[in-house]
């Protein structure tokens, strides 16, 4: 059976474009979890702000958000430091990554692993 990795780059102050990256990032992860797939939600770059958006309850997109959380597999931690979406991180009750050391962070989510791991990328 075939993995997805399906990987939230866009930055939510980008505006309706950047909602429906996200919007069809958490329904394509929705419909893999529908088909029992395995499927992975990350956030990563400015895509890091995200949850503290999406957890709000008046979010247009937290309904799917909550849908999917069981399948978001972390968010990148050196990414959210460098796009001041750590401070935002503390209150959304997200796994936050830091599994590989890089210059100037304190470690962000090695995409490289889901890779290795046979998992296709799919990025919004």
């Amino acid at each position: 059976m075939s993995k997805t990795a399906i990987v939230v780059f866009s930055d939510p102050k980008a505006g309706e474009e950047a909602l429906g990256r996200v919007f069809n990032a958490m329904f394509l992860t929705l419909e893999l979890k529908e088909k029992e797939r395995e499927v992975a939600l990350i956030f990563q770059g400015a895509g890091t702000r995200w949850p503290a958006d999406l957890m709000k309850p008046d979010h247009p997109a937290n309904a799917l958000y909550n849908a999917v959380r069981d399948k978001l597999a972390g968010v990148c931690g050196g990414c959210a430091d460098v796009f001041g979406a750590s401070e935002g991180l503390k209150g959304a009750n997200v796994k936050v990554v830091r599994d590989k050391a890089i210059a100037g962070t304190n470690g962000i989510l090695d995409l490289s692993r889901y890779l290795d791991e046979g998992y296709q990328l799919v990025a919004f």
